[in-house]
């Protein structure tokens, strides 16, 4: 994407004048014009060793007036007015050079003529004389230019990548007196040291010298050949140089109409770690030639399940969706390979809050395995309406598991989230509550084991931070961001389906699976990252035609960090090495029953005073939010 405020095309200025190209055609023809006496001039004074050759010079004055009057024409006939400045290249140079031979031509033919003396040597240098004169004026043009754009403050830019798209891209920045090519930087380091272009190629060592010097305040990579982890690393690697960074589509994107908007950021891309090797064979065989029911299958966690368990081989996929229309999508997708791996797709509408739905599909099904991914996920949408969030997550699940565990299903894992530890929201204290009524019924299953799997951020799903981000980029901005402290941690949808499907492998019953993650992210990076590599550029002093991050304030129930554990030190390690597996507190039978009991009566009577009251009450870890609490006591 070009870069934004940058004009294409035409200089700004000539000289700091602005003229009509018409006229700047005059100048430089006059230019040429009155370069011809000063060539003649030079050629005699070097020819004769003296610096006041007019004695021959008024010998040879037929020569002098000849090849004046033919400069015009040969000057125009060879275009030299029509050489751009920002453009002049080889061709440039050939056109100057067939000037060169035709004046001293012309200026050899008229000695022969007019019978003048003159040594054969002097239309020689004369020609040469011109070219260099002519040629290295224009590049004297070019440099002031360049002067006079720094003098105004251009940006100094160093160009990541020395290949072909950097060179071109740096042609085209000498066309603006607000962007100044600095220098390439290149990692090969076969390229050190060397001048391409007229710049300078540095290490990514020298890349931080000139940053700290202020020499360089933004960085463009162009390198259209890496894909974008490639990209990641190289944005991540120089986020700590504290420049502007930006990430160009190559000219052929550009021309071909591919780069019209900008560039999709890959979720991995932006991980700010490794992506989890989750593949194991366990997994196939766990789910091979079974009946398995993925509730919520057409949600963004759920589909991808209902794709990854194809490659598991399983007699039947079960698809439980409440939304018509995500059924139809979901079964669409998976119906044409699950076809071709004779594996059965069978496609159910209903709610998991319908225990008689969900018994009569699960018996009839045969179902062995139950993905339970239906939830109301979004904080503040829960936040306002509790009921309906209460009568999903905690009473829905507790009809599920009710019903697996009565049909006998041999494995139950609930996808559940890090918003359920110690818990500020609604959202949150549900799912945590859910976790709870499984915990209950691990203690007392003979059969059916019941494991949870929390997740951090998903990137990519529903409601997350990268289509909200890509949407608002897009539209130019502002992107929003509620705090500048914020961090959470993050995956990609990939890896969350593969972590529920090897925590299905895994399960003893009343596990929590986690995945090793790394260190939370900021929000705020996470937007940095997804502007710059979109092609855009961070809206700053030196850029404020780039796009705006927004601070926005934290919403109601919101946390600025998030834990995936309530008690590290349960933690136990699985079969691989990423997956942890904790064995948390939980409520016993009597307070989980009188818990359910509760909760039904205040969704019965819609009473959203005391589904809060409740979740205070029973959701181990809750902190009353700054909304809820007294005015008395904020």
């Amino acid at each position: 994407m070009p870069i934004k405020n940058q004009p294409v095309g035409e200089w700004q200025s000539f000289m700091s004048i602005k003229l009509p190209r018409s006229m700047k055609r005059m100048v430089m023809l006059a230019a040429d014009i009155l370069l011809v006496p000063i060539a003649l001039y030079v050629a005699y004074a070097l020819r004769f060793g003296t610096a006041l050759p007019l004695d021959r010079l008024s010998g040879s004055w037929e020569v002098l007036v000849v090849t004046f009057v033919a400069a015009p024409f040969a000057i125009i006939v060879c275009r030299l007015p029509w050489i751009k400045l920002s453009t002049l290249d080889f061709r440039g140079a050939l056109r100057i050079a067939a000037v060169g031979c035709l004046l001293g031509a012309t200026a050899s033919l008229s000695s022969l003529i007019f019978g003048v003396g003159s040594l054969r040597s002097i239309p020689v240098i004369f020609a040469v004389t011109f070219c260099i004169l002519s040629f290295f004026g224009r590049v004297s043009v070019i440099l002031s230019l360049q002067w006079i754009a720094k003098s105004r403050n251009a940006t100094p830019v160093a160009i990541f990548g020395a290949g072909a798209a950097g060179i071109q891209l740096s042609s085209a920045l000498r066309q603006s007196p607000e962007v100044v090519p600095v220098c390439f930087v290149a990692d090969d380091p076969s390229y050190k040291g060397l001048n391409i272009a007229g710049l300078r190629v540095h290490s990514r060592d020298g890349l931080k010298r000139l940053v700290a010097g202020g020499q360089v305040s933004r960085v463009l990579i162009a390198i259209p050949s890496l894909d974008q982890s490639g990209v990641a690393r190289i944005v991540e690697d120089l986020d700590e140089l504290g420049v502007e960074i930006q990430v160009l589509p190559s000219f052929v994107d550009l021309i071909s109409g591919r780069s019209k908007e900008l560039q999709l950021v890959a979720p991995e891309a932006l991980l700010g770690r490794k992506k989890v090797n989750l593949d194991l064979p366990v997994v196939a065989k766990s789910y091979a030639g079974r009946s398995v029911m993925v509730t919520g299958a057409g949600g963004s966690i759920g589909s991808e399940l209902c794709k990854q368990l194809l490659e598991c081989n399983p007699e039947r996929i079960v698809l439980f969706e409440q939304s018509e229309y995500a059924l139809y999508e979901i079964e669409a997708a998976l119906r044409a390979e699950a076809a071709s791996k004779n594996i059965e797709v069978v496609a159910r509408l209903g709610s998991v809050c319908d225990r008689r739905r969900v018994e009569a599909i699960m018996r009839s099904q045969k179902v062995e395995i139950v993905l339970h991914a239906a939830a109301y996920k979004h904080v503040p949408l829960i936040e306002e309406n509790e009921i309906e969030g209460a009568r999903n997550n905690i009473l829905g699940t507790r009809t599920l598991a009710e019903t697996a565990l009565a049909a006998g299903v041999e494995r139950f894992i609930l996808v559940s989230t890090d918003k359920a530890v110690r818990p500020t929201n609604i959202m949150g204290a549900t799912k945590r509550l859910a976790e709870l009524v499984l915990q209950d019924l691990a203690s007392r299953s003979a059969k059916t084991r019941f494991s949870m799997v929390r997740f951090g951020n998903v990137l990519g799903s529903s409601g997350s931070v990268l289509p909200l981000f890509q949407k608002q980029i897009r539209h130019g901005g502002p992107v929003t961001v509620t705090h500048p402290e914020v961090t959470r941690f993050f995956m990609t949808i990939p890896e969350a389906s593969r972590l529920v499907l090897l925590a299905g492998a895994f399960s003893e019953g009343g596990d929590v699976f986690v995945l090793d993650m790394g260190k939370p992210m900021r929000i705020i990076d996470i937007a940095r990252r997804m502007i710059e590599m979109s092609g855009a550029t961070v809206q700053s002093p030196n850029a404020p035609g780039g796009i705006e991050i927004k601070v926005t304030g934290l919403r109601p129930g919101e946390k600025l960090y998030e834990e995936l554990l309530i008690d590290n030190a349960s933690l136990t390690e699985t079969p691989h090495e990423k997956i942890l597996r904790a064995q948390e507190e939980k409520h016993g039978e009597i307070m989980t029953k009188r818990m359910l009991k509760d909760f039904e009566a205040a969704v019965a009577d819609a009473d959203r005073d005391e589904i809060r009251r409740l979740v205070r009450e029973y959701a181990s870890g809750y902190h009353v939010p700054e909304h809820e609490m007294p005015a008395d006591v904020k």
